[in-house]
């Protein structure tokens, strides 16, 4: 081995770290969004069944 094959070597291996980490970063952020999708559906089922719930209607004056 010469020194240009062991420089496309490093050279390799650091584009693979690089594509490796932005594969991770896309699957979290991903995840993070389904996340964040799910917990304000949630969030709405939750207050659509506050609000139409006549028993937990808050007491005006009448």
């Amino acid at each position: 081995m010469n020194v240009n094959d062991i420089v496309q070597e490093r050279i390799q291996a650091a584009r693979n770290r690089i594509a490796a980490n932005k594969r991770r970063r896309d699957e979290l952020n991903a995840a993070r969004t389904a996340g964040l999708t799910a917990r304000h559906a949630q969030k709405l089922r939750h207050l659509t069944t506050r609000n139409t719930n006549p028993t937990n209607q808050p007491e005006g004056p009448d």
